[in-house]
């Protein structure tokens, strides 16, 4: 079915939940006035990203009050949107939830937490397990969060498991000058578009702003169609509110155009990598 998705491309506060709480319940808000049917948040938007100690401190469980107001929230409006997450056995994740009609539809929590560069992730999170896509009364979804889509392995799994739309919850810092442009953001832009022209998928594409021990957030965030074209996308370096209109034709129309995932054969990539990964073992 067509829908209307907006991509809250906001600029979290470091530490301070209570405050994005407000920040997130304001976009809904928005988004509901201008009748989205779907909104996305970043990466860890409950929160903001480089975190290290204070990850204790703000997360979350998921009957936490401030999920809980999510969720009432969801009766209107579909949300996506990332948090840290607090386990009962006191695991912290990097997490995203799906939330839609009054309910948690889906959990992800992040699988490859980077620790190149800037990043030191898994110093202070507990890596996910798993990909798994999805029903919504949007049709089979995925998510993903920032560094999980660089492995293509992610996407590909989401795509096998019925997914045609990908949902990417990012905090991109803004690295390297390529051109005219920051190198990051052209980068992500060859991915998300890479990823859709592959998979004969769409990908919302949703990137905070804002700036963390004096590191810059690039944004952009975009809605590219199975075609691999970016349909919308959103301001650089500063917060924006970007509305894309998700066609239902353009799905069906690139599928038989370009039918890669009717033609895939998964049984073969598994007989592969089972091979590859008994001669490693070995």
């Amino acid at each position: 079915m067509d829908y209307t998705a907006v991509l809250a491309q906001i600029k979290p506060k470091l530490g301070c939940v209570a405050d994005n709480l407000t920040m997130v319940k304001g976009e809904i808000a928005k988004a509901k006035e201008a009748g989205a049917d779907l909104i996305v948040f970043p990466e860890l938007a409950l929160s903001g990203y480089f975190l290290k100690d204070l990850v204790p401190e703000v997360a979350l469980r998921i009957d936490s009050p401030e999920i809980s107001a999510l969720i009432e929230l969801s009766t209107g409006i579909s949300i996506a949107i990332g948090f840290v997450e607090e386990t009962d056995d006191y695991h912290f994740f990097n997490s995203a939830l799906y939330l839609e009609d009054g309910k948690i539809r889906h959990l992800h929590r992040k699988v490859y937490l980077p620790t190149y560069g800037l990043f030191d992730e898994q110093r202070y999170l507990a890596r996910g397990g798993s990909f798994r896509a999805f029903d919504t009364k949007f049709g089979r979804f995925g998510i993903l969060i920032c560094e999980d889509m660089w492995h293509l392995s992610a996407s590909y799994i989401l795509a096998m498991d019925g997914a045609t739309t990908l949902i990417c919850l990012s905090s991109s810092p803004a690295r390297g000058i390529n051109g005219d442009s920051i190198g990051s953001a052209s980068a992500w832009q060859k991915l998300v578009s890479t990823t859709a022209l592959f998979l004969n998928c769409r990908v919302l594409y949703s990137n905070r702003v804002g700036f963390e021990d004096g590191v810059n957030f690039w944004g952009g965030s975009e809605y590219i169609a199975p075609s691999g074209e970016s349909i919308v996308r959103g301001s650089l370096l500063e917060e924006d509110f970007i509305t894309a209109r998700v066609n239902e034709g353009a799905l069906r129309r690139e599928r038989i155009f370009s039918p890669m995932i009717r033609d895939e054969n998964l049984f073969v990539t598994m007989q592969e990598l089972g091979r590859i990964a008994n001669e490693r073992g070995r």
